[in-house]
């Protein structure tokens, strides 16, 4: 089981505090840092001192990790031209040395397209899909050659399709909880299939749709790597987890039913039931940024547990 460290910036935190983060990330021994994409605080976080864009950090983050894998949860599909999107992905996976990944979704807090300027289109699905047909066109295109795309919403004709990432493939996720439309899209497009905060029995359901999708697109259902993202929140003790717990505003009983809350003993054992559902790689959403204590824990006495 792959833990990866999942970060909510928007909610606060400085560059300098993500790259503390992420260094801790490497250190520890976990996977990956991963970020979201958004530019407004939700809930009661005032945001302070304010939002920091997920692909500038990243491209920081590149020069100043060595061994981490680095991506979105997810890149929303509203806020770049697909065209201008490929470019940036693929500079930044060169700067990092072929570890960078892209999640890509459609975007969806209204509030912060709002608060930015930023169009809020009304059908973001279809979007979604040509914009990843584009991003993964302009890739896959060959050195030399152009790269020409005419959907409904996007109109691409000659590009030279450059810069190409490090890799010879970028990991591409997608993720949600669509019954239909998104099992289908992850099925074409993606190497990962991420479910966010969903419990066991969504968690069967969801992957079970994706891996009958892929067969029915002709690619083997274990082509995609299966993943959850939750929250997390570990003590060594009951007085711990209720003082995490209490810095993030949230209760322990409702951490326990919906993320992975609790002793070090009790997150493997909940862990190990995701598990046995099918994910193979867990985004731990570490939302106290400064808590680095935290990440020790998870390393020292949740990850060993699952690499032994």
């Amino acid at each position: 089981m792959d833990l990866r460290i999942f970060t909510e910036p928007q909610q606060g935190a400085t560059y300098d505090t993500l790259l503390t983060v992420a260094k801790a990330t490497e250190d520890l021994g976990f996977d990956a840092f991963f970020r979201s994409d958004h530019y407004l605080s939700m809930g009661s976080a005032d945001g302070m001192p304010g939002p920091t864009d997920a692909w500038i950090t990243l491209a920081g983050l590149a020069r100043e990790t060595r061994r981490i894998r680095l991506g979105t949860l997810m890149t929303a599909g509203t806020f770049r031209l697909p065209g201008v999107l490929a470019i940036q992905v693929a500079q930044v996976d060169q700067m990092s040395g072929g570890r960078v990944e892209l999640g890509l979704g459609a975007g969806w807090f209204e509030e912060e397209h709002k608060a930015y300027g930023i169009p809020f289109p009304k059908e973001k699905f279809a979007r979604l899909e040509e914009q990843l047909a584009i991003v993964t066109g302009l890739w896959e295109t060959e050195a030399g050659q152009t790269f020409d795309f005419h959907g409904t919403y996007y109109d691409l004709t000659g590009s030279p399709a450059l810069p190409k990432p490090a890799q010879a493939r970028v990991p591409v996720l997608i993720g949600g909880h669509g019954a239909v439309r998104t099992p289908r899209l992850a099925a074409r497009y993606a190497d990962e299939f991420n479910i966010p905060f969903a419990s066991l029995d969504d968690t069967r359901r969801q992957f079970g749709r994706v891996r009958a999708a892929a067969e029915e697109a002709g690619r083997p259902a274990d082509a995609l790597t299966y993943s959850n993202a939750l929250v997390v929140c570990v003590g060594k003790d009951d007085a711990e987890v209720a003082r995490r717990a209490a810095v993030i505003g949230r209760e322990v009983d409702e951490l326990k039913a919906n993320g992975l809350a609790g002793s070090p003993s009790e997150v493997v054992e909940k862990i190990g039931r995701y598990a046995e559902a099918g994910s193979q790689r867990i985004y731990l959403q570490v939302l106290d940024l400064d808590d680095l204590d935290h990440l020790e824990l998870i390393s020292s006495q949740v990850q060993s547990q699952l690499t032994t």
